[in-house]
């Protein structure tokens, strides 16, 4: 299956069961159903929202051909195959393709900082042994490295599979760099600040509010596509309000944590989080106040898409 990938993909939480212990398969499914009725674009499994670094290989095999075969090509699938060991990630990345994803998503090798050169082998031996699209995940925050568009046109022009990116380093004009540098190759998926990121270019948003908003987030990248800015700014505003509540609670990376909640808030209970990130249960009442008043910001967006849509097709 060949995909140009456009628009909010959700970047997906993984669901536990409640002890933590296994993969919640059956709920995963509803989950994915839920964002197929929706009409999300797009899926990205075992990313950062996804806890990948607390699945085993065992489980991450059985997860990955869950999806693909439930999803069942409506709409593409993409994986996180990054490791800090390059065979590994190699491995990953392989076993993905040949489950039938329709493309990877994969930050450079973290906790080394390595060199660009580094970086560069890591994604070659990657390149060399698989056919399907490479999205480079570019989050300084999270991996400490930040690959400048000049060294993401190097991969580019190196490698044909190396065509989209998630740019997360909270700097909208590299958007415009990126696809500068790339004569245009490079298809930029926002990670943050969505409207600024559009008006510079970017096609895409790979986007953790999927999990619980899915409808208001992707709409958008539809209303920035469709040249309808101020529709788009106005969810924006109010999915910003969002991620205030949020990181005020729980400021280092509390999207796992109330992605989970919110989504369970909005009928589809998917777990918690494994440790050694922070559970919803372990926030306390404040988590639960907050919770609260998200569900009704929640409420609030609905409504606006609602009318948004409404006036639009007036």
């Amino acid at each position: 299956m060949t995909h140009q990938f456009r628009g909010s993909y959700t970047v997906a939480v993984t669901p536990f069961t409640e002890n933590l212990s296994n993969i919640d398969i059956p709920a995963w499914k509803r989950f994915l159903d839920w964002q197929l009725a929706v009409g999300v674009p797009g899926i990205i499994i075992l990313g950062t929202t996804g806890e990948f670094l607390t699945i085993s290989d065992e489980e991450r095999q059985a997860f990955v051909e869950a999806t693909v075969k439930h999803i069942d090509h409506r709409i593409p699938v993409l994986v996180g195959t990054m490791n800090a060991h390059t065979p590994t990630a190699v491995r990953y990345s392989r076993e993905a393709e040949n489950l039938g994803a329709d493309g990877l998503m994969i930050l450079p090798p973290y906790y080394y900082t390595p060199t660009e050169d580094e970086i560069f082998d890591y994604y070659k031996a990657i390149c060399e042994q698989v056919s399907i699209p490479i999205m480079l995940y570019n989050n300084p925050f999270t991996s400490h490295i930040d690959m400048s568009a000049k060294f993401v046109s190097r991969l580019t022009a190196a490698y044909e599979q190396v065509r989209y990116i998630k740019e997360a380093s909270m700097d909208a004009a590299r958007v415009f760099d990126i696809i500068e540098a790339t004569d245009g190759v490079m298809n930029v998926f926002a990670g943050e600040r969505v409207v600024e990121s559009y008006l510079m270019g970017a096609v895409g948003y790979v986007n953790p509010y999927g999990n619980y908003i899915p409808r208001a987030s992707y709409k958008i990248c539809d209303f920035m596509a469709d040249g309808k800015i101020a529709a788009a700014k106005k969810i924006q505003h109010l999915i910003d309000q969002m991620q205030n509540i949020i990181g005020e609670g729980h400021p280092t990376y509390g999207h796992q944590c109330y992605s989970k909640a919110l989504a369970a808030a909005a009928g589809y209970p998917v777990g918690d989080v494994r440790p050694p990130l922070t559970t919803f249960e372990q926030l306390g009442q404040e988590g639960r106040d907050r919770r609260t008043k998200l569900c009704t910001m929640m409420t609030k967006l609905d409504n606006l898409v609602q009318e948004l849509e409404s006036k639009l097709a007036a």
